[in-house]
């Protein structure tokens, strides 16, 4: 892992100014929080908080910018083959959760992912 990563602290949604890219933050960020929540219990742990810094880096340094699809859909696999695991896991486990606990960014991921083109 990059020690860069270790330094960075995962931004908020206003740290990104494009709408999709933030969106596409807090979509992630609730799925981590879901998935440490039942998996780890409680507060983020130190690996989940490492994977969101990661993810942010990843956010930032998109070679689409604002024409980011969603990663399903990307040509560039930009994450490294641990994080790319670790990413799908808590997709996984959350994607399902996350119609429950938050419709609105489910329903906006779901519809990034059938109108984004590259």
């Amino acid at each position: 892992m990059s020690s860069i990563a270790h330094c960075i602290t995962p931004p908020t949604t206003t740290q990104f100014t494009n709408r999709r890219l933030a969106r596409e933050w807090k979509t992630v960020e609730a799925m981590v929080h879901i998935y440490c929540r039942d998996q780890h219990g409680g507060a983020l742990c130190s690996d989940c908080q490492q994977l969101m810094s990661y993810v942010s880096l990843r956010l930032e340094r998109c070679r689409f910018g604002q024409d980011k699809p969603t990663c399903a859909k990307c040509p560039v696999h930009c994450y490294q083959r641990e994080r790319r695991n670790q990413i799908k896991a808590v997709m996984r486990y959350a994607g399902p959760r996350m119609l429950w606990e938050r419709p609105w960014l489910s329903l906006c991921h779901l519809l990034d992912g059938w109108f984004r083109r590259v």
